[in-house]
């Protein structure tokens, strides 16, 4: 049979094309008949965003397989299998909480996860009550003829939000799909024709990743609320790569996911995909290390491990010590003389950047991923007088860790363990860094009297593919440790007595950097005069240095002196005039001070430059509200939420926008999102319970806080009631 049908494609391929869509259709009626709907009747994916073109149903032999592709695409269908895309579905990771949810709720709700995990799954109609489908195609997860069937991505809401034209493997002269399989010779022999059925611009674009690299839990899922998942790809278009905002401390060249995760490799097997001897990479590498561990994916395993290593991701600065009870600060460490004496109890600042990931640090699911700051204090015999970030005999890791991480919980102040995210209704704290941005982690020791010097000070992160807790769920106790792999690291000698300057390492930051990064830590803590104090370092050491004086603007923004902020940001523009960011803070102290027109001048300048740029266009619509200007202020919701769907201040002001403009259908639609999306009033109460229940954590929660293993009576006056 498979021989008729692949030489009637070769001999009359109209004839084979109607054929197969005749089938096709037959299936879609034949699991229509029997499919549930509890979302909605012709929703095929809900909760889950995932179509076809037709928003009918493909039976599975619709997609050709991985193994056929490799025919020809060797190299790319190694790559891929060692991948996990390939293993997206099948991982026991993924499946021990789907079938969770499975059992809990039903098999439609998968159709939520699915929708990414295993979208042949969804558009098959498997994920039925009683489905008869042969699920084959569970062991390839999102095989090759799913990314690239995909015609276009029908918004940047994720949850699969694809839809799947019936997938081809070449056109015919005329430039019409050819649906099924097609001799290798036939596409051999019109390559042109292969190329314009499987690909298109759209998938060198980081929309095309928004479709599943972000995520949110609707009301259909969980009988609750709205509520955020993860938003890579919102991480991404607000950092440097994007080149699509100027809000950020650093700028970079414009990157996409695609430059990240799909850089162009050597090609070691046959493959017609390569291009002078070089493919884009179809691994992905990232962060992944528990997949290849488990298969024995050796290779992708050692390349993920050196793709986390390469030093280019994070930078770890021991930036300062703090001693004594009067509590002077020694800054930057390396760069100023100081004496350290035995006994003393120092406290000292690591601050970790996130210098050049485009999305946070850890993105997506946090409360299974686990990175965490490693620090130890030996003296000189090695002997460790302070440790905190260790693991376990039981490969858990020191519960009073500073980690990456977050805590989501349950309506009974519970952690929601096992990825549950159904039973999600709060988040107890989020410790991700975002990308561009710094950290700083303080911990406190005692030097006891008699050490021997001198102290050896190591900061490092460390990263595991998943939490331990998780890996037993999935296994049990009884299983082998899975990798841990260093992210970066830096190590500081500390002399007893007097300490003098040191030379800088090649991968330390300037002075400036280091007093910027710093800058960014103590603002993101709410610690305001130490933020202001560092930034002024920055501009004393780089008067050049625009970003300096902004950041100076924005510390008395967020300090709430707004008057203050002025000299700052006119001095940043007189250096470099029309520079976007400045004007985005100025306009905002110019609102403070009533100049309208000013600040409409402002967010009009930094549009013209960053029409993506969400936050000048959230406020030059509020500005334009608050004139009674509508149909500008509209405008410029409906641009917003053209750039993020899900923008709680859009849905709130069209919806009094359009009730004013007599538009009550269109009014009560973004009232609903409104109401359905914004943060549940009681759900910090369960965030709240599920800490008082974990004092040994809690302390996460705190924007500044202190890793301590001194008693309470130990420590400075200062310091008491930070542990």
């Amino acid at each position: 049979m498979l021989l008729w049908s692949t030489t009637r494609a070769a001999e009359n391929p109209e004839s084979q094309h109607s054929n197969n869509l005749d089938a096709y259709k037959a299936f879609s009626d034949k699991v229509e008949q029997t499919y549930a709907y509890p979302f909605g009747k012709g929703q095929i994916s809900l909760p889950g965003n995932a179509t076809d073109v037709g928003n009918n149903f493909l039976p599975p032999s619709a997609f050709p397989t991985a193994a056929y592709c490799g025919h020809c695409h060797q190299e790319a269908y190694h790559q891929w299998r060692q991948s996990l895309h390939a293993n997206a579905f099948r991982a026991p990771f993924y499946r021990t909480s789907v079938n969770i949810l499975i059992r809990t709720k039903g098999i439609a709700y998968a159709r939520h996860c699915d929708s990414c995990h295993n979208p042949i799954a969804v558009l098959s109609g498997a994920l039925n009550p009683g489905a008869q489908v042969d699920r084959s195609f569970d062991r390839d997860g999102v095989t090759c003829m799913v990314c690239h069937s995909i015609q276009r991505v029908s918004s940047k809401m994720g949850n699969g939000s694809y839809v799947l034209g019936v997938p081809a493997v070449i056109v015919d002269a005329n430039g019409k799909p050819v649906p099924g399989i097609v001799p290798d010779a036939e596409i051999l022999a019109h390559l042109d024709r292969h190329s314009k059925a499987v690909m298109r611009d759209l998938y060198k674009s980081p929309v095309f990743c928004a479709a599943c690299h972000k995520a949110n839990l609707p009301p259909e899922l969980n009988d609750y609320k709205w509520i955020r998942a993860f938003t890579t790809y919102d991480e991404w278009q607000q950092s440097k790569f994007s080149q699509q905002t100027p809000l950020t401390y650093y700028t970079a060249g414009f990157k996409s996911c695609q430059d990240c995760h799909m850089m162009r490799v050597p090609a070691t097997l046959p493959d017609y995909g390569a291009e002078r001897g070089m493919i884009a990479s179809h691994r992905w590498l990232a962060g992944n290390t528990a997949v290849p561990f488990y298969y024995g994916y050796n290779e992708q395993l050692k390349k993920t491990i050196e793709f986390l290593q390469s030093g280019n991701f994070l930078n770890v600065d021991i930036f300062a010590l703090r001693l004594g009870e009067m509590g002077r600060v020694i800054a930057p460490l390396g760069s100023v003389p100081f004496n350290l004496k035995a006994g003393s109890i120092v406290e000292a600042y690591v601050v970790i950047q996130s210098k050049n990931i485009g999305h946070s640090l850890l993105p997506e699911v946090r409360d299974l991923y686990q990175a965490w700051v490693h620090v130890t204090v030996k003296d000189a015999d090695g002997t460790t007088i302070y440790h905190s970030g260790f693991v376990n005999p039981d490969g858990t890791v020191d519960k009073r860790a500073h980690k990456f991480n977050n805590r989501p919980v349950n309506m009974s102040g519970n952690f929601v363990d096992d990825h549950m995210v159904w039973t999600i209704h709060s988040v107890a704290y989020d410790n991700t860094i975002q990308a561009g941005s710094s950290t700083l982690v303080r911990y406190q020791f005692q030097i006891p009297r008699n050490v021997k010097g001198p102290l050896t000070i190591t900061a490092s992160v460390n990263y595991r593919h998943l939490r331990q807790s998780y890996l037993n769920n999935v296994f049990g106790k009884d299983h082998p440790a899975y990798p841990i792999v260093e992210l970066a690291s830096r190590t500081r000698v500390l002399k007893i007595g007097k300490n003098e300057p040191t030379a800088p390492l090649p991968a330390d930051n300037p002075d400036w950097m280091r007093w910027n990064n710093a800058g960014i830590s103590f603002l993101d803590e709410l610690q305001y005069a130490y933020a202001m104090n560092a930034f002024e370092h920055v501009v004393r050491l780089r008067p050049d240095y625009p970003d300096g004086y902004i950041n100076v603007g924005i510390n008395y923004i967020q300090w709430e002196k707004y008057s203050k902020a002025r000299a700052p940001l006119e001095k940043a523009l007189a250096m470099h005039p029309n520079d976007a960011r400045a004007l985005y803070y100025l306009a905002l102290v110019e609102r403070r001070e009533r100049h309208t027109r000013a600040e409409d001048i402002d967010l009009e300048k930094v549009l013209a430059q960053y029409p993506d740029c969400r936050e000048a266009r959230r406020e030059l619509g509020i500005s334009f509200y608050q004139q009674n200007r509508s149909d500008a202020a509209i405008q410029q919701f409906r641009a917003l939420q053209a750039i993020d769907p899900d923008d709680l201040a859009a849905h709130y002001n069209l919806s009094i926008l359009y009730f004013r403009e007599g538009m009550k259908k269109e009014a009560a639609e973004q009232a609903k999102l409104y109401v359905i999306k914004r943060v549940d009033p009681s759900a910090p109460t369960y965030s709240l319970d599920y800490l008082r229940k974990h004092p040994e954590i809690s302390i996460e929660s705190i924007p500044w806080h202190l890793h301590t293993d001194l008693k309470q009576d130990s420590m400075p006056m200062d310091m008491q009631g930070q542990q």
